[in-house]
């Protein structure tokens, strides 16, 4: 593939493309991403029930009328907690069925787009349909910009700062295994914060930490927020909510 196949978008019939298109600006798809949602056969996506879908939502103004899509429509999300048996069942399910799906337009020798928000390898959806298909279907993965990156860049928050150590933390770990972590570690991110905010200013706090983390909500998105934790009133928060803790090292 050529420098210029690469922007152009030139897509390869049979083959799946893990597409990420960043943090909710459109504006911060790469190049490659972008010529890919224009030129795939297929343009597929994942949502929520009822609902039209972040990624979806992201490319709107690319994707021109009569479009071949694949919508995905996850049979749960957070009615359940993710550790209970019943909604590893039904996700375990509905990851196998849409791998299937996928692959009857590309055994038509038809490529296919799935798109992924952030980045297609973090924390993604994408990353199960690549487990299923990775050994039987060509595969390109488009990196794009993570929500975590849009989030500090939009906060105008440098995250490390010379020998600093980022960690990254879901928000649905335990109150006292997130209160570890936040002390074991320069900088940190913790995702998923959603429901788990109270839970997750507690252990912020309990790390005497409060005083830099800074709250984000639909970061690049329309309907930002950005705020001091400790000025965040409510005890829960949207899917797109993240906490940034910026570390504090060497500085030249």
């Amino acid at each position: 593939m050529t420098g210029f196949d690469a922007i152009a978008g030139t897509s390869r019939g049979g083959t799946l493309y893990g597409i990420g298109v960043g943090p909710g600006d459109i504006r911060y798809l790469t190049l490659r991403a972008a010529a890919l949602v224009r030129d795939v056969d297929v343009i597929a996506f994942f949502a929520k029930r009822g609902l039209q879908g972040n990624a979806r939502g992201i490319v709107d103004p690319l994707i021109e009328p009569h479009r071949h899509e694949l919508r995905l429509e996850y049979p749960v999300t957070d009615e359940i907690p993710a550790e209970h048996s019943t909604y590893q069942k039904l996700i375990s399910r509905f990851y196998a069925e849409s791998a299937e799906r996928l692959s009857e337009p590309l055994r038509q020798g038809k490529s296919v787009g799935l798109l992924a928000e952030g980045d297609p390898f973090f924390y993604g959806s994408f990353m199960h349909i690549w487990r299923r298909l990775d050994a039987t279907v060509p595969i390109e993965v488009v990196p794009g910009v993570t929500g975590m990156s849009g989030c500090w860049t939009r906060a105008n928050a440098p995250i490390t700062w010379g020998d600093d150590i980022l960690s990254v933390l879901p928000g649905t770990l335990g109150e006292a295994q997130l209160t570890r972590r936040l002390t074991e570690t320069d900088a940190a991110v913790i995702m998923k914060v959603g429901k788990n905010l109270a839970k997750v200013r507690r252990a912020v706090t309990a790390a005497g930490l409060l005083a830099r983390a800074i709250y984000v909500e639909r970061g690049a998105m329309p309907g930002e927020q950005i705020m001091p934790l400790s000025e965040c009133p409510d005890s829960s928060g949207p899917y797109f909510s993240m906490v940034l803790i910026p570390g504090q090292g060497r500085r030249l």
